[in-house]
């Protein structure tokens, strides 16, 4: 069984939906935020739509504002660090939304995996 990422945060949170295995998505979340120091607390009711706005929301003031902890977050995660020098990063807002599905796919890959091999 091979783990295929989703092209974008979209399909992501629409597999995740189909596999039973989006609460478990928010779970990972808020456990590698809390981990990081930068409690999130994503209720388990959030919409995949509200998550992602959420989530983005959250990356972009991390960027400006908290740039260490930003990179310690991305580190907490284990996000790629050749993905993320990938991205252009001359409009922030852009940057937030690339690197918040950099996010959701680590954290799904490690989600899925679990589910699958446990």
């Amino acid at each position: 069984m091979m783990f295929i990422a989703p092209k974008n945060s979209d399909l992501l949170l629409g597999e995740a939906e189909k596999e039973k295995l989006y609460l478990k998505l928010v779970e990972q979340l808020n456990k590698d935020f809390n981990l990081a120091n930068e409690g999130v607390d994503f209720p388990m009711s959030i919409s995949p739509n509200e998550l992602k706005i959420q989530l983005h929301e959250k990356i972009y003031r991390l960027i400006q504002y908290k740039f260490a902890e930003y990179l310690n977050l991305l580190y907490v995660i284990d996000v790629s660090e050749e993905e993320v020098k990938k991205l252009d990063g001359s409009d922030l807002v852009v940057l937030a939304e690339d690197v918040a599905f950099l996010i959701l796919k680590r954290e799904w890959q490690k989600v899925w995996f679990r589910n699958k091999f446990r």
